[in-house]
């Protein structure tokens, strides 16, 4: 092997690691457009308890899975949604970030950067299970984004979020959806 045909493997195994980070090993549940969503009831950041079941037939939930609270790209995509929720909240959705992280954990989080939303706490792992979003090496959930329509059903899974335009996202994805905006 020379060294032009051993530089372009060192890259394109570089490249397949790189590839592998981001995306989990199969993780069982492989959930798609059309399903319907797995219901959970989770604690959140406000001291409330959330079901899925109560939106049913009222409105449209937006679930964003982040991996671990107070990291880098975790940090900037609450930023985004705290700094720009404006926009999502013209939409007659309620949306969640959630975590596997403890509830205590997910309170100082949403707190620090001013998180408006609720923040959902699966210390359990069950829900991230479900949704099919937990590493089933790192024990963490993947950055992917469920937009469940007003039936329970999932009507969009983003598996590539881009945490600092995370709002302006999910605001124009609620549209393409054809999610109803707020009556003035």
């Amino acid at each position: 092997m020379n060294f032009r045909s051993a530089a372009t493997t060192a890259v394109l195994a570089l490249a397949a690691s790189a590839a592998l980070a981001q995306t989990p090993p199969n993780m069982g549940v492989e959930l798609k457009v059309g399903d319907p969503a797995p219901n959970f009831k989770l604690q959140a950041s406000d001291g409330k308890t959330y079901n899925l079941a109560d939106f049913k037939g009222k409105k449209a939930v937006v679930l964003a899975w982040f991996p671990k609270a107070f990291t880098q790209g975790c940090t900037i995509e609450c930023k985004s949604l705290a700094e720009h929720g404006d926009m999502i909240k013209a939409y007659d959705v309620a949306y969640f970030m959630a975590s596997v992280d403890p509830v205590e954990e997910n309170t100082k989080f949403g707190a620090e950067h001013k998180a408006d939303f609720p923040l959902l706490s699966d210390p359990t792992k069950e829900t991230a299970k479900a949704y099919g979003v937990l590493h089933p090496e790192r024990g963490f959930s993947i950055r992917w984004t469920y937009y469940i329509d007003k039936d329970g059903k999932i009507a969009y899974i983003d598996k590539a979020v881009k945490p600092a335009t995370s709002a302006e996202d999910m605001a124009a994805k609620l549209g393409e959806l054809g999610v109803a905006k707020k009556k003035s």
